[in-house]
Parts: structure tokens; C-alpha cells; sequence
């Protein structure tokens, strides 16, 4: 193993997340959609840019000395996740990853002449699996959604259809989500993934949201593929890893991008040193607080929920709420505009839906596919605690949506 730059953290002694704001009267609610870097892993990428600078692909003592800083960082990875290291490749993010694992296997099965053209995924998978999944249908391959049910679950008697219509006709790929970024709701992977392994299928998971939220576990789940980001578990943005089983040269998956040798050969471009060394470590410090942290946001986002649900007794909360993420909350306002409504709470950053819609004039495509209404979609807020939020944060958010719900109410937005 090679030697570390600093000593990662311990399990036992993982320090929790806690930042200083430079605005302390506000509330951070959007732990979906990036999270505070770990200081631990802050200072280690500091320290890792000041000192560590050079190319880790040059073969002088700098540079290897930053190789190992990165192999190490793999190493580390692959313990959080249950990998192998040489089963690790960074990327740029979870986006990437996800696009090199769907386009990557399509790309393979042309070169080796497999004749399998379908994609199977789930209709509120994140845009960077479903966008490549798009491209493919217009590229000669076969795109279809498995309905998931009024919490967001994968119907698997209709998944199970979709991967084998026939014997002679399986699909190539099914790309299934950990966890989603909207409702919070959390898969029955294991479950899909052995129907797609009876069948021959490659399976990919979108595991951005579960890693440092929930065990998570990639034997376990028994996946080919598994995207992850840095930003979703307390590390930098701009630095994430597919997980690839047996390790790049031996997985059905071919490079999207060229021009070098990197990452085995499956991902070209110079690595970016010190983000992967602070990932590794966020997410090395996510996994050994999880016994404490998970329980303590469930508790916190359980008596959100409570009061939100007592001052304003029409709303309703969206997912499964008996399979979801600890921190998260989804939740349904009928007849205001959660525009307005965020509008009216300055002092707190939260959601409508996913920061990848932030802007866009359509709703939700994942609360359309739970079978809300366009009206319900546009009425609805995201909310997720973090390490950041404290108890005396609940009642505040509290006590701020009623409010802001009658100031949006008494000045609706222009239409």
C-alpha cells in the first residue's frame, strides 16, 4: 500500500463535519445537492496541492510521489465501497461516471459484436443517465423505462419483463439509482441486480447520493458499475469514480473519451491530485460516522417533518418513507408555488427539485413519475439536513414555511 501524504482518520475517531458560515444566520437545506467539504479532507487537499504539484504521469520522484498519493487514494476508495483499488477509476464526477459506464458498455458491445441493443433504467434516474440513455436510442439501441410505483419504488415484476422479454432477446444494460436525489427514496438493488445477473444483464447503479448516507456495499449489491461523486459525500466537487468490476481491462466497458493512457487506460486526462486525495478521505470519514450521523438526520428530518405537518396539515410528504435516505424530505404543499415560497425564506437555501433542474420551466420529472400533478410537482420543496443543522434549525424552518406560505399566498408570483 502505498504511503499516505497524512494519516487518513481512524473510524472510531472520524471528527464530525462542522464549518463556519460567513453568513451564520443562514440554514443550509440542500444536502443533495452538495455538501460542506470535510475539514479533514480540505486540509489534506491543501496540503496536497502545496506540496504534491507535480504530473503524476512523469516518471521523476514528484511526480511518483503524487501517484502514490492517488493509488493510496484508490486504496481508500475501494475499502469504503467494497471494491478491489484496481476496480476504482476517478473521474471528473458522478456525471461522468455515469456516462462512461451506459456509453462505454454500449460502445464495448459494438466492438465484440454483441447484438444486445437495450437499455433498461428507471424514469427518475438523474439526467446524466438518462440523457446518455436518449443518445442511444437515437444511435441504433433500445431505451425503456420500469415504472416505479407512488413511492418511487421499482416495480420488479415489470423490470424483470423489460430485461428478458424473450430468451434470445435480454437486454445489455440496466442502470438502476442507490438512492434519489429528489424524494430520497433507496432501490431494491440487490434485488434488481439478481434479476439482471440470472438474465445475463450488465448492471450499473447511480450511488452519488448513497455513499456516506447509507451502507453501501458493492459486492453486496453485486454490481458491474458504480457511479460516485466527491461533493455528495463531503469532499471537493469536480472529482468522482466509476467503480468498474474486475478492473478496466477486463470489464465489458470501452473508453467515451482519448487522448492518453490514464486510469488504466479507460479514462485519458491528467489526474486531478489533490481533489481524488480529499475524496478518498471524505468519503473514508462519511463511512465511519455513518452509525452515529445517519440516525441523529433521520431524527432531525422526522420532527421537520412533524412540525411542517402539524402547522400545515394539507401536506403531504413524497417517496417510500420506510426506504429512504436518512436526510431527506420531499414534500407537497397543494395549491402554493414553491418558487414563492423559497421567495419568502431568505435566511434558508433549499430546493423546489434538483439542483440539475434549477431554472428549467418543466416540473419534476421524478414527482410526474410518482404520479403527482404538474401543479402538485410545481408546489413541492426538497429539503435535506446535513451535519451542519442543528436542533433548534427545525423549528425555525418550521415556524419560516407557515410564514412564507401566507406571505406567497397574499402575493401570489405574476403569471
Amino acid at each position: 500500500m502505498a504511503a499516505p501524504l497524512a494519516p487518513a482518520v481512524s473510524p472510531a475517531a472520524a471528527p464530525p463535519v462542522r464549518t463556519v458560515s460567513a453568513e451564520p444566520t443562514r440554514t443550509y437545506l440542500d444536502h443533495q445537492a452538495s455538501t460542506p467539504m470535510d475539514p479533514a479532507a480540505l486540509a489534506l487537499m491543501q496540503r496536497v496541492a502545496e506540496e504534491t504539484y507535480a504530473n503524476p504521469s512523469s516518471a521523476h520522484r514528484s511526480g511518483k510521489r503524487a501517484a502514490e498519493i492517488i493509488e493510496n487514494a484508490r486504496e481508500q476508495l475501494a475499502e469504503a465501497v467494497g471494491a478491489l483499488p484496481e476496480e476504482i477509476v476517478f473521474t471528473g464526477g458522478a456525471t461522468e461516471s455515469n456516462n462512461l459506464a451506459i456509453l462505454g458498455a454500449a460502445r464495448a458491445a459494438r466492438e465484440r459484436g454483441d447484438r444486445r441493443r437495450r437499455i433498461v433504467t428507471l424514469p427518475i434516474e438523474h439526467p446524466s443517465v438518462l440523457a446518455p440513455a436518449r443518445f442511444l436510442a437515437e444511435d441504433g439501441f433500445e431505451s425503456l423505462t420500469a415504472p416505479v410505483g407512488a413511492d418511487g419504488r421499482v416495480d420488479l415484476d415489470s423490470l424483470a419483463a423489460l430485461l428478458a422479454p424473450s430468451e434470445d432477446e435480454p437486454a445489455l444494460l440496466l442502470s438502476i439509482q442507490t438512492a434519489n436525489n429528489e424524494i430520497g427514496t433507496i432501490q431494491p438493488v440487490a434485488e434488481a441486480a439478481a434479476l439482471a445477473r440470472e438474465r445475463g444483464v450488465l448492471i450499473h447503479s447511480d450511488a452519488a447520493q448513497a455513499l456516506g448516507k447509507i451502507p453501501f456495499d458493492v459486492e453486496s449489491l453485486d454490481l458491474d458499475f458504480a457511479s460516485l461523486s466527491g461533493h455528495k459525500c463531503h469532499g471537493p466537487k469536480g472529482v468522482g469514480a466509476l467503480f468498474v468490476r474486475g478492473g478496466p481491462r477486463r470489464a465489458p466497458v470501452a473508453p467515451i473519451l482519448f487522448g492518453g493512457g490514464h486510469e488504466r487506460g479507460l479514462r485519458p486526462g491528467t489526474s486531478n491530485t489533490p481533489a481524488v486525495a480529499a475524496f478518498a478521505e471524505a468519503a473514508t470519514n462519511a463511512v465511519a460516522r455513518l452509525p452515529e450521523e445517519a440516525p441523529r438526520l433521520a431524527a432531525l428530518r422526522d420532527r421537520l417533518e412533524r412540525e411542517v405537518t402539524t402547522r400545515i396539515p394539507e401536506t403531504r410528504i413524497n417517496g417510500a418513507l420506510a426506504h429512504r435516505l436518512p436526510h431527506t424530505t420531499s414534500i407537497t404543499f397543494p395549491g402554493a408555488d414553491a418558487d414563492a415560497l423559497i421567495a419568502n425564506l431568505p435566511a434558508f437555501d433549499l430546493s423546489a427539485a434538483s439542483a440539475c433542474h434549477s431554472g428549467a420551466p418543466e416540473p419534476s420529472q421524478v414527482l410526474l413519475a410518482l404520479g403527482l400533478t404538474t401543479e402538485d410537482a410545481y408546489s413541492t420543496l426538497r429539503l435535506a439536513v446535513g451535519p451542519t443543522t442543528e436542533a433548534q434549525d427545525i423549528h425555525r424552518i418550521a415556524f419560516g414555511i407557515e410564514s412564507a406560505r401566507r406571505r406567497a399566498s397574499a402575493n401570489p408570483p405574476p403569471q
